[in-house]
């Protein structure tokens, strides 16, 4: 059974830094493509960063220069650093993994981890 799960996610203030993790099982996906994505309150869920199998990385420009997305194929892993957070960045923040090509649209991740909630206060 594959999984994804997230942690790291909490509340902080502005200007504060948080580290997300998403740990993957099931299968490997050092060949696949990764992202995390976020869904603020009221809103529809919306691309962050992805990392391909090369640890090529791509942004949405309201987190780029800010956020820093990582993988570590051995551990299974992929992480999301947040720095110099906003309260604009408050929201669920999800895993997901993709084994074929993908571009920023949800519907080209086939895996998904339950979410993390990330609350940046002003």
């Amino acid at each position: 059974q594959v999984r994804l799960v997230e942690s790291g996610g909490g509340l902080v203030q502005a200007g504060d830094s948080l580290r997300l993790s998403c740990a993957a099982s099931g299968r490997t996906f050092s060949d696949s493509k990764m992202a995390w994505f976020r869904q603020p309150p009221g809103k529809e869920r919306e691309f962050v960063a992805a990392i391909a199998w090369t640890s090529t990385p791509s942004y949405a420009d309201p987190v780029k220069g800010r956020f820093t997305i990582s993988r570590d194929n051995a551990k299974n892993m992929v992480y999301l650093q947040m720095n110099s957070l906003k309260s604009e960045d408050t929201a669920v923040y999800y895993c997901a993994a993709s084994t074929g090509w993908a571009t920023r649209a949800v519907r080209d991740y086939e895996y998904w981890g339950q979410g993390t909630q990330v609350t940046v206060s002003s």
